[in-house]
């Protein structure tokens, strides 16, 4: 038998603790894990459209090894099925069970309300990537200090596009938006920039949210109107262009940004060439970073990135920046705020900066459908043209940040329809 003196004993100790500190990785070799949750509707009428959010993130996340400057990223999904009382249990689940940092996601307006009160009682970053709900970034955002948009707000998008409507000479529109705080948002900013310009909106329909069948809405249009508005989301918009046009509507339509958005426009027929319509992003803006990113999605995917792919994967992009500028290691929710809230990027959508109230400020595109060859691909397909750019657009347009958060949300009252 061996027998182990106090001097042996000693050095064998020192030896094993120098191996235990070798096999050890120190503070600064540590990768830390990034969980964040992704909060989609996989489910019912919007599938496709989160199917695209996640296609987009995902992407994000496989280009750069599900490395944030050093973290290692956990992206836990969860399928809100286009409810809100659903997605605030999975926003409860992720934060509590899952010990997530941060939610990403939401698809309707509704959902990024109600997950909004649950990151300000957590503690708990949100970042909104898809909700438009104007207010969120308005006049409740003291109340969401760790909130911050990604995406855009409803009536962003539309404001120009009732400047620019007015600009072609339209005096009196019909609008029809869905009937929920997303269409509300939307059509007001529409009525609101169209009519301060000089044109009257004469009408306003509300069909409910997923609506198929628009007939009994068609026989009572007015028939002095020169355009109409429309806002459709889910699976309404390939039913309303058809079924107008069947009803022998030849008036020129006006889409909100998810009315021609890429995740339907494929579906649809010949009969919406000519359409426009105005949001953040079109898989057709004509730029080496968008052409190399419709490639890449595409050889992915099999289909063109929607501005749900567009937005999850900057997304993606802007909390990477962040966690790169703190070498990875995750600082706390107010920290990340206000460091992504500073920054600026040149993203595939064209320049992203964030106003005061932490949502930014972008390029707004009209865009009109037209059908050819784009990028190389070889056969004709409808695309949303780009024809006008209001570069660094706000959610307050042109009125200013104080002026405009006196006025009301947009609602289905206001603005009045006093044409009607």
């Amino acid at each position: 038998m061996t027998r182990v003196t106090a001097k042996m004993a000693t050095a064998l100790t020192g030896a094993a603790a120098m191996l235990t500190v070798a096999l050890t990785p120190t503070a600064g070799q540590a990768q830390e894990e990034l969980r964040i949750g992704f909060i989609a509707t996989l489910t019912g009428p919007l599938a496709a459209t989160g199917k695209d959010m996640v296609n987009g993130i995902e992407m994000y996340l496989d280009e750069v090894k599900n490395d944030f400057g050093g973290a290692k990223v956990k992206l836990i999904i969860e399928d809100d099925q286009g409810k809100p009382p659903v997605a605030v249990l999975k926003a409860e689940k992720l934060i509590r069970q899952d010990k997530v940092q941060m939610v990403v996601g939401g698809v309707l307006a509704s959902v990024g309300y109600a997950i909004a009160p649950i990151s300000t009682r957590e503690k708990v970053v949100y970042v909104v990537s898809v909700p438009a709900a104007d207010d969120l970034t308005q006049r409740q955002a003291a109340q969401y200090p760790y909130l911050i948009r990604t995406s855009w707000t409803s009536s962003q998008p539309h404001h120009p596009l009732g400047q620019w409507a007015c600009e072609q000479g339209y005096k009196k529109v019909i609008t029809v938006g869905a009937d929920y705080a997303f269409g509300y948002e939307a059509v007001g900013g529409f009525q609101k920039a169209f009519e301060d310009c000089g044109g009257k909106v004469v009408q306003k329909v509300w069909p409910p949210l997923g609506s198929v069948d628009f007939a009994p809405y068609l026989p009572a249009f007015k028939k002095d109107a020169d355009a109409v508005f429309t806002l459709m989301v889910g699976p309404m918009p390939l039913q309303f262009p058809k079924q107008l046009r069947a009803a022998g509507i030849k008036l020129p339509i006006l889409g909100g940004g998810t009315s021609y958005d890429e995740f339907v426009l494929p579906f649809m027929d010949d009969g919406v060439i000519g359409d426009h319509s105005s949001l953040h992003y079109s898989a057709a803006l004509d730029t080496p970073k968008n052409i190399e990113f419709v490639k890449k999605y595409r050889a992915k995917y099999g289909k063109v990135p929607s501005y749900y792919s567009e937005n999850n994967y900057t997304s993606g992009l802007m909390i990477h920046e962040v966690m790169k500028s703190w070498g990875g290691k995750y600082k706390g929710p107010a920290e990340f705020v206000k460091t992504l809230a500073g920054m600026k990027f040149d993203a595939i959508r064209g320049p992203v900066a964030f106003d005061e109230l932490r949502n930014p400020i972008q390029n707004i595109y009209i865009k009109k459908v037209e059908k050819k060859k784009m990028f190389g691909y070889e056969k004709d397909e409808l695309w949303n043209t780009v024809i006008k750019t209001y570069p660094n657009v706000s959610q307050f347009w042109t009125y200013g940040k104080d002026k405009f958060l006196a006025q009301p949300v947009y609602s289905r009252d206001f603005p009045p329809c006093t044409g009607c």
